[in-house]
């Protein structure tokens, strides 16, 4: 499977392509960043993000993306530049009719480290190890879009089971169509 991981920032948006599956050596395919300069309107910076996006999607061609879950920061504006520039990503996919998968940087981090309060030299590392780097991808954004790939490639077999699993136990606890039989009694007075 082929993945394009996506570290949403208004700045700087993480952006790296990872294949393989679970248990089977990964390839990374590529990995960048899509840039916006700070002076710029947010419609303008937004747009950029849009058209980095689609570049790498048509070059890579991924079977899903996915993109960091933005989680709450104290600094409002960061968390809002990063949301929007995370709702152009999943536009961008969904879109295409490519699958989105959101992460947050706990489980991405307990993926790749082990330890869900890995920090940035920890992923960076650990993305070097597996992908077989000769050094950590810079900026971190990069390399946080690499184990974001590198995150759902080796959860998704499990949340696939996952979800066939609450599919099946749904479909277990409808009753079958077809008239029933139900006895009423009344109650004594």
């Amino acid at each position: 499977m082929r993945v394009l991981g996506i570290d949403p920032g208004l700045t700087r948006c993480g952006v790296g392509v990872v294949e393989g599956s679970a248990g089977r050596p990964l390839t990374m395919l590529g990995v960048g960043v899509v840039r916006t300069p700070t002076d710029a309107e947010t419609g303008e910076r937004l747009v950029a993000i849009e058209r980095g996006i689609d570049a790498w999607l048509d070059e890579h061609r991924p079977e899903l993306v996915a993109v960091e879950r933005v989680f709450a920061q104290h600094n409002v504006r960061t968390v809002m530049g990063t949301a929007q520039a995370s709702a152009v990503a999943m536009l961008c996919a969904s879109r295409r009719g490519i699958p989105v998968a959101l992460h947050t940087p706990s489980e991405v981090k307990a993926a790749v480290t082990g330890s869900g309060r890995a920090d940035k030299a920890q992923v960076g590392a650990m993305v070097t190890r597996l992908l077989r780097l000769d050094a950590p991808p810079k900026p971190a954004d990069a390399a946080d879009a690499l184990a974001l790939a590198i995150c759902h490639l080796w959860r998704a077999p499990a949340i696939n089971r996952l979800q066939q699993a609450q599919a099946a136990a749904r479909a277990a606890r409808v009753p079958a169509a077809g008239p029933t039989s139900t006895s009423v009694r009344k109650a004594p007075r």
